[in-house]
């Protein structure tokens, strides 16, 4: 759970841009400073496919709560899990890593739906 909580904060830290004062100079010919900007870059990819997953997350919520569906459907998320692991080891990334880090995605996707519910109760 602390090494989640870790992995986590590390990946907010990352996504969020804080490491920007670097030590180094930011020249063209610096690869470190080359190599952060392609990950800031890529950072900004991954927010914007979340935030699209998350857009696609609230047309199933709306669906779900129209039907008196459940928000969380295990049998689902596992299916998810599993392809998200086999894709991930072609990636060269741990089990543990894509567990820790679907296990957050669904957390947040669960709020989603859970909050699109309750807007539709009232």
């Amino acid at each position: 759970m602390k090494i989640k909580h870790i992995a986590l904060i590390g990946l907010a830290i990352s996504v969020l841009g804080v490491c920007r004062s670097y030590a180094q100079t930011t020249t063209p010919d610096n690869p470190l400073a080359i190599n952060r900007q392609k990950i800031d870059s890529l950072d900004k990819m991954l927010i914007q496919i979340l935030g699209e997953r998350e857009r696609v997350v609230k047309e199933i919520g709306i669906y779900k709560a129209k039907n008196n569906i459940p928000s969380l459907q295990a049998g689902r998320f596992q299916q998810v899990l599993d392809k998200g692991i086999e894709a991930g080891k072609k990636e060269g990334l741990s089990p543990e890593f894509i567990t820790e880090l679907l296990n957050a995605i669904h957390k947040e996707s669960l709020r989603i739906e859970d909050d699109l519910k309750l807007q539709n109760s009232h």
